[in-house]
């Protein structure tokens, strides 16, 4: 017990302070170091935007791929051009796209209708054998049925009046006609049958076969050139009138059908 009063009745013994803060104070009776000169702030005002825009532009000129950075100006006007740029290729990829579709529109249309080759030839009849298609073309449209005598006779007489429209091969169109004396007194041309399949009607073809007739005719001294044709048929009335025909005489019950016909007639001379 005496020796445990002894040590707590001894004066406690005053240690160094160990705080970190210790090595920074200034010992008692010395003047502290002024502090080291702050930096000098930052301008403020109008020079820190310049600033900062230096930065973003330097930033800009490293994501671009440039050695340093750029101004204001050239940043603006670098930004304008590929702005420009941007919109030419907008530009250029549009119409391209547009193009593209134009033809892809007209490459699908060629390909569900191929074009037809329409080139159209006129020959005068040279053979018997051309006497079917002519007999094919005619009966269609007739309003009453000929026999092939009657073909014959104009065809073998009048050869020089008979003339077909071809389509490559095919036989499209035909005109049967003669040329005689009309009471002794005039040359007649007389248009008997003028037939143009349903195909390719409405592209000039009846009209140019009844012009190559009627040149044959006028080289046969003809005077005057007459035909009939139903009162009904107003497409046939419409190509012979544009042609110079004029109505001439109504036939009354004309055709074995019982439709009137009308004459037209054509002076040459």
């Amino acid at each position: 017990m005496g020796s445990g009063q002894q040590q707590q009745s001894s004066p406690p013994t005053t240690a160094p302070c160990s705080s970190p803060l210790s090595n920074h104070l200034p010992p008692q009776g010395r003047t502290a170091p002024s502090p080291p000169p702050s930096p000098p702030a930052a301008a403020t005002g109008d020079r820190s935007q310049p600033a900062a825009t230096t930065t973003t532009a330097a930033k800009t000129a490293a994501r671009n791929g440039l050695a340093g950075g750029t101004g204001l100006e050239e940043e603006e006007q670098e930004d304008g051009d590929e702005g420009g740029e941007e919109e030419e290729e907008e530009s250029l990829l549009q119409l391209s796209r547009s193009l593209e579709a134009a033809c892809s529109l007209k490459g699908s249309g060629t390909d569900s209708q191929p074009e037809e080759d329409l080139t159209i030839r006129y020959v005068r009849y040279e053979s018997e054998l051309q006497m079917p298609d002519i007999m094919r073309l005619i009966t269609k449209d007739l309003s009453e049925p000929y026999s092939i005598y009657t073909y014959r006779y104009f065809i073998h007489n009048w050869p020089q009046l008979c003339f077909l429209a071809m389509v490559g091969e095919e036989c499209v169109g035909a005109i049967v006609c003669k040329l005689d004396m009309h009471k002794k007194m005039f040359r007649r041309g007389y248009i008997a049958m003028l037939a143009v399949d349903s195909k390719y009607r409405r592209k000039g073809i009846g009209t140019n076969l009844v012009k190559k007739a009627i040149y044959a005719m006028v080289e046969g001294d003809c005077d005057e050139v007459v035909l009939e044709t139903e009162i009904t048929n107003k497409s046939a009335l419409k190509l012979y009138e544009n042609l110079g025909f004029v109505r001439d005489k109504r036939l009354f019950r004309y055709y074995l059908n019982g439709v009137d016909a009308l004459r037209l007639k054509l002076w040459l001379r």
